[in-house]
């Protein structure tokens, strides 16, 4: 299949471990979906997943694809 859609991404890196965090905080990086120190997954570039980037880009490494 080629992408004809001009679809960003978003290559997101845990580098900072979540202990001691907020309870909120560990749940965010969760929902984006990693489990553990520099593991790196890919996320749409929408408004939702921007939102959480921001309460956790202490503990994170964002590029944009």
């Amino acid at each position: 299949m080629s992408e004809s859609k001009n679809t960003k991404k978003l290559r997101v890196t845990l580098i900072k471990s979540p202990i001691g965090a907020q309870e909120r905080h560990k749940q965010t990086v969760r929902a984006l979906g990693l489990k553990r120190l520099h593991m790196t997954v890919e996320q749409p570039d929408n408004p939702s997943v921007r939102g959480m980037i921001e309460k956790v880009a202490h503990l994170l490494k964002v590029e944009e694809l």
